[in-house]
């Protein structure tokens, strides 16, 4: 996914990044170099984090050696490239320095296993008086060891860009992606103030996946939904096969093929809708809802498929790169139960289950998401004011 951070510059420019993600095509010998980084950075993680943790254990001092360390006892290290598992040494220390920041908010780092975390390496690419260690070609991309590895571009970057990095992950399905990070300078887009005419409130809707305030909603088709007749029917192939069987890898990559597929759909609805509202309006007014606590209190529903944290992360960068804002309200401020008309709070909470209420103050009567999304957009604008 495209992203962009901000550095200061000089003349009124900011340092910039984005991220260009490319389909990689690997021969035989690439893809099984491939394969032994994705290895070899598992092993050198798993090494380090358990030689962290005794050294704790025996000096109460926080250590993690580096993977030089390990290379005489495993000779297959040096087979890959010596950029990534230094990436995996620079991944570790910053999770350690993000957990003893905020231990509540990030977990103690864990080991990786190889059937449930993503394979994937990252290596830094180093520029010499012989050229750089990592460049793009018409129909590929130049890696340290691996050679030319033919890949398929989407788009281009400018010529002014600069590669930095790339990361290199394996799906589910066997498909091999680049992540390539550029860097360059940007002059930074004038700030745009935004207006109540020109802002909009988005409440999360779990039927609708959104409903703003005026009324307008997304409804974008549920993807999950209709292809569980085609996942039932290979589940139910898988339970009659046999494990390991031809048949069996066969039908498991049908699975994994159509679970990238509903993901697909749905990271592409994603982008264009908050592509279509960050150009349309100057600001967005959301609500800082907690996902995983709100479907841990759910019994029914798909919270977590609809993608709606992702979809409020795109707003954020593609409005920040117009100069608009993202406006996030507190959680816990009323605003379902906060008639938009005249300002009332229910001693109660309104009922999930009824669709319309009426205030008893006013009389207004209100759609429950609808008057919410309101309540949203009044507290983004009182926070651009106060």
């Amino acid at each position: 996914m495209p992203g962009r951070q901000k550095m200061p510059c000089k003349n009124d420019k900011a340092i910039q990044y984005s991220t260009i993600k490319v389909r990689l095509y690997p021969d035989a010998a690439q893809a099984e170099l491939f394969e032994k980084t994705f290895g070899c950075c598992r092993y050198i993680w798993n090494n380090m984090l358990a030689d962290q943790q005794r050294f704790y254990l025996e000096t109460g001092a926080h250590f993690i050696p580096t993977p030089a360390k390990y290379k005489n006892g495993a000779p297959f290290l040096r087979e890959v490239d010596n950029q990534a598992l230094i990436q995996e040494h620079n991944k570790l220390s910053q999770a350690f320095r993000v957990f003893f920041k905020s231990p509540d908010s990030f977990g103690y780092p864990n080991f990786k296993k190889k059937k449930t975390d993503r394979d994937s390496f990252t290596a830094c690419n180093h520029v010499f008086e012989s050229g750089p260690t990592i460049y793009t070609t018409r129909d590929g991309i130049r890696m340290t060891k691996a050679g030319i590895v033919r890949a398929k571009f989407h788009r281009r970057p400018q010529a002014w860009w600069k590669l930095k990095r790339i990361t290199v992950e394996k799906t589910r399905s066997g498909k091999y992606y680049c992540y390539i990070l550029y860097e360059y300078a940007a002059r930074q887009p004038e700030p745009v103030t935004p207006t109540p005419e020109t802002t909009i409130g988005l409440k999360y809707s779990l039927s609708h996946f959104y409903v703003a305030d005026d009324g307008s909603m997304a409804d974008p088709p549920r993807w999950l939904r209709q292809a569980q007749e085609k996942l039932a029917k290979i589940q139910r192939r898988l339970c009659r096969m046999q494990s390991g069987s031809k048949n069996y890898q066969e039908a498991v990559q049908q699975y994994r093929l159509l679970h990238e597929h509903i993901a697909n759909q749905r990271r592409d609805f994603i982008h264009k809708e908050s592509r279509r509202i960050a150009n349309a309006w100057d600001a967005v007014c959301v609500r800082a809802d907690a996902f995983e606590d709100l479907t841990k209190a759910m019994t029914h529903g798909t919270m977590m498929d609809s993608g709606y944290g992702m979809f409020r992360e795109c707003l954020r960068y593609k409005l920040e790169r117009q100069g608009k804002t993202l406006i996030v309200v507190d959680r816990y401020q009323p605003t379902t139960r906060t008639c938009a008309a005249c300002g009332l709070v229910m001693d109660c909470e309104v009922s999930y289950k009824k669709a319309r209420w009426t205030c008893p103050k006013c009389g207004a009567i209100h759609n429950r998401e609808i008057n919410a999304a309101k309540n949203i957009k009044t507290a983004g604008l009182a926070q651009i004011c106060a």
